[in-house]
């Protein structure tokens, strides 16, 4: 399981995008209003977010590895780190559920889900093993008291409260994941709406997804023209 970790953790980049395969699988309905199923998996969606968002914003911890590989330079345990040891994941994993979820259909909901945990957890353990070697008993010690996946919502106030929060940083860094996750959910909104009828037979839900896919791009633009003309600067 930790070389398949490893090998995934190489290739994650270009093996995620192609799980959106999974949206389109046919199968039974999971609710009867697609539009319904398009809201719930933006909520849900949205969620994962803003827990990727806080997490990097409190206490940011260098992802991508290096040179593709698992590498860590310190053993992050404050922030979001505090109640579960791989936040920048779980909300990774309520994005990937969102678009499941609009996906509208048991099987892309299942397929899509079952393989993206598959997938990360293999990665975990690749990274657990590493951090296992480099850190050895500090590591143990942090695994014993912070769970690695379900997060642990004690204490979660006070850790808000009292740490520090970059916006610029969660900026440069998450700029163009938004549009990354409201772009399939408002595409496969479409498709399960009707293309031609949204427009006729839908007109406030069409409006709604084209408000929301809007609000994404033009995000995205301004932050990354700020990132480019180096407005935003990390803190």
């Amino acid at each position: 399981m930790v070389t398949l970790g490893n090998f995934f953790f190489h290739y994650r980049t270009t093996l995620s995008p192609l799980l959106l395969v999974f949206l389109f699988l046919p199968g039974p309905a999971v609710l009867v209003d697609p539009f319904v199923a398009a809201i719930a998996g933006l909520i849900v969606a949205g969620v994962g977010q803003l827990v990727r968002g806080t997490t990097i914003g409190l206490e940011y911890i260098v992802r991508g590895g290096r040179n593709h590989r698992v590498y860590a330079d310190d053993l992050v345990t404050e922030g979001l780190f505090r109640h579960t040891r791989n936040p920048l994941y779980v909300g990774k994993f309520l994005m990937v559920l969102g678009a499941g979820i609009a996906a509208n259909r048991w099987p892309p909901l299942l397929g899509i889900t079952i393989a993206y945990t598959f997938m990360y957890h293999c990665v975990v353990l690749a990274e657990e093993a590493y951090l296992r070697q480099k850190f050895g008993a500090a590591f143990d010690q942090y695994c014993a008291r912070v769970p690695r996946w379900l997060p642990r919502l004690g204490g979660l106030g006070q850790t808000l409260s009292q740490s520090g929060f970059k916006w610029t940083r969660v900026l440069i860094k998450e700029y163009s994941a938004p549009l990354g996750w409201i772009l399939p959910i408002v595409l496969i909104g479409f498709y399960n709406l009707g293309w031609g009828a949204a427009f006729h037979e839908r007109p406030s839900a069409t409006a709604f997804l084209l408000a929301a896919l809007g609000f994404a791009a033009v995000f995205w633009l301004m932050a990354g023209l700020l990132k480019k003309t180096r407005v935003l600067v990390e803190g």
